[in-house]
């Protein structure tokens, strides 16, 4: 055999001892690979699975001032229906100003949920201002209770208890209300059940901030005219 050929032996002896890959860059498998979690959403921004799973969300009473006229208060549900915000009462009534009417909105939502039902409230034509109250407000609500009239005195104690009043009283069934705030009227409602409760209506919470303070931004609160002189 010639040098030549000898030489040619060893190059293909030492090529064959290197380890070519098959396909891609040499590192580890792909499914050894660390991997960022979550995903990206529209705009490219990776999400954290932790937050997109478990929203925070609280409850917020949101008062506002409408015109008094026919329809508002469609207009105002419409508008909740359509968004599928998560209302859990609505109340309204008339104000100190004629022609005005507040509607007083309790919503269970994360706060982004909570900001757009604050400006979708108030794009709608008839609102005049829409605010949140405080933690502190002064809030109320009533609630009506039908029950078994089996034992009397016990549903009479209990409706003292919760400074509540019997509206009547027969041999079957017994009608008490109670007025406060929502957890007292929860507390109230869980008591009366061990007598069977037939029926129930409650109004929802109503509110008005605390003091001075105006319930909704750029509210003029009334005053009663002084008798000094």
């Amino acid at each position: 055999m010639s040098g030549n050929d000898a030489e040619q032996t060893d190059d293909s002896a030492s090529e064959s001892s290197v380890e070519i890959p098959a396909a891609g860059m040499p590192g580890p498998e792909p499914d050894e690979r660390p991997h960022p979690e979550g995903r990206r959403n529209s705009q490219g921004i990776r999400i954290d699975p932790e937050a997109e799973a478990e929203p925070r969300y609280r409850t917020a009473v949101v008062s506002a001032l409408v015109e008094h006229e026919p329809g508002v208060l469609s207009r105002v549900s419409g508008l909740f229906s359509r968004r599928q915000f998560n209302i859990e009462s609505l109340t309204v009534g008339p104000t100190t100003v004629e022609g005005h009417a507040r509607i007083t909105l309790v919503v269970e939502e994360t706060d982004p949920g909570i900001d757009q039902v604050k400006k979708q409230l108030a794009k709608l034509k008839p609102v005049i201002q829409v605010g949140e109250l405080d933690d502190d407000a002064v809030q109320a609500e009533l609630v009506v209770l039908k029950v078994r009239g089996d034992e009397p005195d016990k549903v009479h104690a209990i409706t003292q208890m919760y400074e509540g009043q019997t509206l009547d009283a027969g041999p079957r069934t017994i009608t008490v209300q109670i007025t406060g705030d929502q957890g007292k009227i929860d507390d109230a409602v869980d008591a009366f059940r061990q007598f069977g409760i037939i029926e129930i209506a409650r109004t929802g919470q109503t509110a008005l901030a605390r003091g001075d303070t105006p319930t909704t931004p750029g509210e003029e609160p009334g005053y009663a005219e002084s008798n000094d002189d």
